[in-house]
């Protein structure tokens, strides 16, 4: 049992060796989601708090990070979420790629799917109230509806 201890302890150490890469891709605020929505203030702050970290290119790392094997599933998850939706790039989809985006944010916000579980761990903040939600909600459906009418 020592020797499996010594060789887990070994292999915990050997592994922070080899860190992730942490920095961001540059951001353009021109391709920026809130900003090419004219997102008002209350709702931009919301999204930025729930879902940008691992959804656009402004992530911020948590102290976490700097662990293996954790930073690993960290790092794997912002470049899945990033690859699913992107808000730092959403101007670079197609209007009919942004609605289909939109309508899966407010599928995921109904379904209280997104942000994960696992994120609230250290982020109380990013939790969504219930009203938080339906505002939201109603502000992706807008925002759908605005796209479909630019689209005319």
């Amino acid at each position: 049992m020592k020797k499996f201890l010594i060789v887990i302890l070994v292999a915990f150490v050997i592994i922070q060796f080899f860190p992730i890469d942490k920095t961001n891709p540059p951001v353009n605020i021109g391709m920026d989601f809130v900003n090419i929505k004219n997102t008002p203030e209350n709702i931009a702050q919301v999204l930025k708090t729930s879902c940008y970290d691992c959804h656009s290119n402004e992530t911020k790392y948590p102290w976490y990070s700097s662990i293996a094997p954790s930073s690993w599933f960290l790092k794997n998850h912002i470049e899945e979420g990033r690859k699913e939706l992107n808000f730092s790039t959403f101007a670079v989809y197609e209007p009919k790629r942004q609605i289909h985006k939109m309508e899966e944010c407010i599928e995921m916000i109904e379904k209280k799917e997104m942000p994960l579980e696992s994120y609230y761990i250290g982020h109380q903040d990013a939790k969504l109230t219930d009203q938080q939600r339906q505002m939201l909600i109603k502000y992706f459906k807008a925002q759908i509806e605005d796209t479909k009418i630019k689209m005319q």
